[in-house]
């Protein structure tokens, strides 16, 4: 036996072992089954390090002299490295690291959840559906998006957003919630209201939904900036009713959330909605936080699948970083940018926005760059932002640094530390019910599961009854 999988299979005993002691103790506040019965996974796309500091900085209260704790400060347990497979060298794309996340495999950059022979992979909600649990997605981009796409479906190319699209029709997923209507025409919106699918167009819709299966689509691609309407809180309230809803299986559920526009800010070296959607991923996070506390048999790991922009707090040898710049701003740049296009008073317009006063060079630099278009007015004011809260910028991509995980609930321990991003899935795989052989599953009194469809083929390589040491083998890969 490698040493690498006599580890695995020793921390995963530890770890069950410890929370089979803590459930042990009836007056523990922390008494929990071993084993979770619901897991639900939560990604901060493109939020490395940078990202969760600094959200500390900008949700902390200048009135105390402490600084206050975050979800993440809170619930931190481990780190995880997110490099691909060796044929795209060491920084990663959100195909690549979903798959290693969604399979416990690396693949090439782009690939969902095939991997570098383009073969289909087992996901983790393919596994959860031959378990009988349930499964569901809730996110900030498009729905079809390489993250969530990642875990539901297999392609070749992460592109391939109408293919992608396509598929759903045979994951069998329960929840289906995000943005995405360009690649849902109504044709394929009939195919899955023929496949039992309640159809929503409108978030305001969404309160009014209860029994799964659902598909919400509310955006023609990503949902709003959260710093454009604060008030909606859509991540935390579609995490919500995810849980609502999937709560209605006794098997059991696995549920992904992404903070998906964390890293699209981070793309556009925005600072100022990259902390509003850190923001609104907290919310979510503290929702499942307290699902948890009323649900004590679900597992909650959250992580990043990379870094993204190369974000620093603080720049350009100045040794400060002013948060309060941003929490004065009430509105994203691109928004700023289109209302200041259209007013003639623009530069009202912008302080107002801003929350500051601008000096004579800003106002100059902003004038030209209002001649020049949308674009350019809205990098202009990205760019004065970050001057005067002093926010740094090393790329508009991705870097290869490693990302933190966060964990609660049973066998949270268990991610304690460093791993890979394929020990992650790996060792949630591992958490996963037995398979029950379908006789069995019909001689059973259990309440009947959700009918299983389009469930794939056995994972390449990898046998569903295999014992947790052979299993965690693929650690090594």
């Amino acid at each position: 036996m490698k040493l690498s999988t006599l580890i695995a299979t020793c921390s995963l005993a530890a770890a069950l072992l410890h929370s089979s002691m803590i459930s042990a103790n009836p007056l523990s506040p922390e008494a929990a089954p071993s084993r979770p019965k619901n897991i639900v996974i939560m990604i901060g796309d493109g939020m490395g390090p940078a990202y969760t500091s600094a959200y500390r900085y900008y949700q902390d209260n200048p009135n105390t002299q402490e600084v206050e704790q975050t979800v993440f400060d809170r619930l931190a347990i481990g780190s995880a490295s997110t490099y691909p497979a060796a044929v795209s060298g060491v920084v990663t794309d959100s195909a690549a690291a979903a798959t290693a996340l969604a399979t416990g495999v690396k693949s090439y950059n782009g690939a969902i959840s095939v991997d570098t022979d383009k073969q289909p992979i087992d996901t983790i909600m393919e596994l959860a559906k031959k378990r009988h649990m349930s499964t569901g997605v809730a996110v900030t981009s498009q729905i079809n998006h390489a993250t969530p796409a990642a875990f539901l479906s297999h392609n070749e190319s992460r592109r391939n957003y109408q293919a992608l699209a396509k598929s759903y029709l045979n994951t069998d997923a329960d929840v289906l919630l995000g943005g995405g209507k360009k690649y849902f025409p109504a044709a394929l919106i009939k195919e899955f209201e023929a496949k039992g699918y309640h159809y929503l167009a409108d978030f305001s819709q969404l309160s009014q939904v209860t029994q799964p299966k659902v598909i919400g689509l509310f955006a023609d691609v990503q949902l709003p900036w959260a710093i454009d309407e604060p008030e909606a809180n859509r991540l935390s309230l579609m995490t919500s009713k995810a849980l609502e809803l999937l709560s209605t299986n006794q098997q059991g559920f696995v549920l992904l959330v992404e903070g998906s526009l964390i890293d699209w800010a981070g793309h556009n070296k925005d600072i100022a909605s990259a902390m509003a959607e850190m923001h609104e991923f907290a919310r979510a996070i503290e929702v499942v936080e307290q699902y948890i506390r009323n649900h004590k048999d679900t597992l909650l790991v959250v992580t990043a699948d990379h870094n993204t922009g190369g974000l620093s707090i603080g720049a350009n040898g100045d040794y400060r970083w002013d948060s309060q710049v941003l929490r004065n701003i009430s509105a994203s740049p691109t928004t700023i940018a289109t209302e200041a296009i259209a007013a003639d008073d623009w530069r009202t317009v912008v302080e107002s926005r801003l929350g500051l006063s601008l000096n004579e060079s800003e106002t100059r630099q902003l004038a030209n760059a209002r001649m020049q278009g949308h674009k350019v007015l809205d990098n202009a004011i990205k760019r004065l932002i970050d001057t005067r809260s002093n926010t740094g910028w090393t790329t508009d991509g991705h870097t290869g640094m490693d990302v933190q995980v966060f964990a609660t609930g049973p066998a949270a321990s268990l991610f304690s530390g460093y791993q890979d991003n394929t020990d992650i899935a790996n060792k949630i795989i591992s958490l996963l019910p037995k398979v029950i052989p379908a006789q069995q599953s019909q001689n059973q009194d259990a309440p009947k599961a959700t009918k299983i469809t389009g469930v794939s083929q056995e994972p390449k390589g990898q046998s569903l009854t295999q014992k947790p040491s052979a299993m965690n083998a693929t650690l090594t890969q």
